[in-house]
């Protein structure tokens, strides 16, 4: 009776546990975490390839993220990319001080990358490349960081058609020989700017050649 008593004590209060904690019966059927997308690993393993990696940078915590890249690996997990984690796109590209040098133009495998919402290629040497106009296909981007890379000649229009963007950064691409300006921004670059680019927090021009006036329209950006 005692035997039979206590079994029955233990199956009730077996089943209580099991009621009370649904959440373990929800992790057995969680589906795994998705790895990066095989076109999306492909087309970062060839951005790579473009560089070489010098030192380039003055920030004592610069390092060569590019070399923990390997193709036997989920991307989702190399230095400076951060995925989605229910679609494993790539959405964040930090490749801030990596070391890289070399030129960039409208071919380059990033543009590969359609879902990305943050890019940051500061402080680097893109060796006076114009900042390539396929920028602007980029359409999710929120935070764009182009500063302190070498980049050279107009800021192209196509930026300014980022509407998400909440933070810019363009300053300081200074010829490392020279000091001289590099990025100029025409008219109407900054009425265009600040007609389109609404929703931006931070804006950061510092260094960039403007011959315009400033438009009254720059009011307009209340955030």
């Amino acid at each position: 009776m005692a035997s039979s008593l206590c079994l029955y004590m233990t199956i009730h209060l077996l089943f209580l546990y099991l009621s009370s904690h649904p959440i373990a019966a929800h992790n057995l059927s969680r589906s795994p975490k998705p790895m990066c997308l095989e076109d999306e690993m492909s087309a970062l393993l060839q951005f790579k390839q473009r560089y070489e990696i010098t030192n380039v940078s003055a920030d004592p915590l610069a390092y060569p993220k590019t070399l923990s890249w390997k193709n036997n690996q989920d991307c989702c997990s190399w230095d400076g990319i951060q995925c989605d984690e229910n679609t494993g796109h790539v959405i964040v590209l930090d490749l801030g001080s990596s070391f890289l040098y070399g030129s960039i133009d409208n071919n380059s495998t990033l543009f590969q990358l359609p879902r990305l919402e943050r890019l940051n290629l500061s402080y680097n040497d893109f060796n006076y490349s114009q900042i390539p106009s396929q920028v602007g296909d980029l359409s999710r981007l929120t935070h764009l960081d182009l500063s302190a890379s070498v980049f050279s000649g107009r800021v192209p229009s196509e930026i300014f058609k980022l509407t998400k963007l909440v933070d810019l950064n363009l300053c300081c691409n200074l010829d490392p020989y020279a000091s001289t300006l590099l990025l100029e921004m025409r008219p109407p670059g900054l009425r265009s700017l600040a007609q389109n680019l609404t929703s931006l927090e931070v804006l950061r021009l510092g260094a960039v050649n403007m011959s315009s006036e400033v438009p009254s329209n720059v009011a307009n950006l209340s955030s």
